[in-house]
């Protein structure tokens, strides 16, 4: 997998994930708590299924 989620995508996605683990906590959802973890995962892999299947990317250009 290449990396296609930018610094501030990542951020977002790990502060959305801490919410999301918030509410399954207090809700007992384990379906929330899936999705918490798999946005975790997005977050510190710089990878998004969506940015993959639309071609979205916004990682910053490598300087050669």
């Amino acid at each position: 997998m290449k990396s296609n989620m930018g610094t501030t995508d990542r951020i977002i996605r790990l502060i959305l994930a801490v919410f999301l683990l918030g509410y399954a906590y207090s809700q007992a959802s384990w379906l929330a708590f899936g999705c918490s973890l798999f946005t975790f995962y997005e977050a510190g892999a710089s990878w998004c299924v969506l940015y993959q299947l639309i071609g979205k990317n916004t990682c910053p250009l490598s300087k050669k």
